[in-house]
């Protein structure tokens, strides 16, 4: 039994061997030159890639490029503004290198048209500017924004900053200083500030203007 085991292994082994010599003896070095078709001016920086394994490169300024593959395989050509092909490698090579010139396609793209209107002059620009009536939405959102609840609302959700903390914290300081040892005052049992109410009141200056 152990005999068989051996047996298979070792032919299971030069089996996976010949088979990645094989491999190995049909890669070939890809290269070629990539030029446009309408001014067969080069492609620069298009990507080339062997849809058979995944690998690939990318051609040079110039559209050169070169990398390793094998007979048979389908490179795919893409580059940006030209539409994307493929070459499949002959599989009837002898020799381990191989070139080509590839021509590629431009991918034209038709926009709708635009017309520019420039403005005579800045004076002109200005005075169309100024006298332009804005959006009634846009006015009435305005308005809405600046009101003083809005304001209002925004000013609550702001943080104070460092001196603003800084102060109010001092006065309570103070404030708990000049209380200290005694009972904190209440201008509800105040005399003088009743007495103060009541003649104001008397003055009408308590009334909305």
């Amino acid at each position: 039994m152990k005999n068989l085991v051996y047996i298979l292994a070792s032919v299971f082994i030069l089996f996976s061997g010949y088979s990645f010599a094989q491999q190995k003896q049909n890669l070939i070095q890809f290269s070629g030159v990539l030029v446009s078709a309408d001014s067969l001016n080069q492609v620069s920086y298009a990507s080339v890639v062997d849809k058979t394994t995944g690998k690939g490169t990318m051609s040079d300024y110039y559209g050169y490029f070169s990398f390793v593959t094998r007979p048979g395989d389908t490179i795919l050509f893409n580059a940006f503004g030209f539409k994307t092909s493929s070459y499949i490698v002959p599989d009837t090579l002898s020799q381990k290198r191989y070139s080509i010139i590839h021509v590629m396609t431009p991918d034209t793209l038709i926009l709708p048209e635009v017309d520019i209107y420039p403005w005579p002059s800045k004076e002109e620009f200005a005075r169309a500017f100024v006298e332009m009536d804005p959006y009634d939405d846009a006015l009435r959102r305005a308005q809405r924004q600046l009101s003083g609840e809005s304001l209002a609302f925004v000013a609550a959700r702001v943080p104070t900053d460092g001196s603003l903390s800084y102060n109010w914290e001092r006065e309570q300081k103070q404030t708990q200083l000049y209380i200290q040892g005694q009972t904190p005052m209440n201008n509800l049992l105040n005399p003088a500030a009743w007495s103060k109410f009541i003649n104001a009141w008397r003055d009408g200056k308590l009334q909305r203007k």
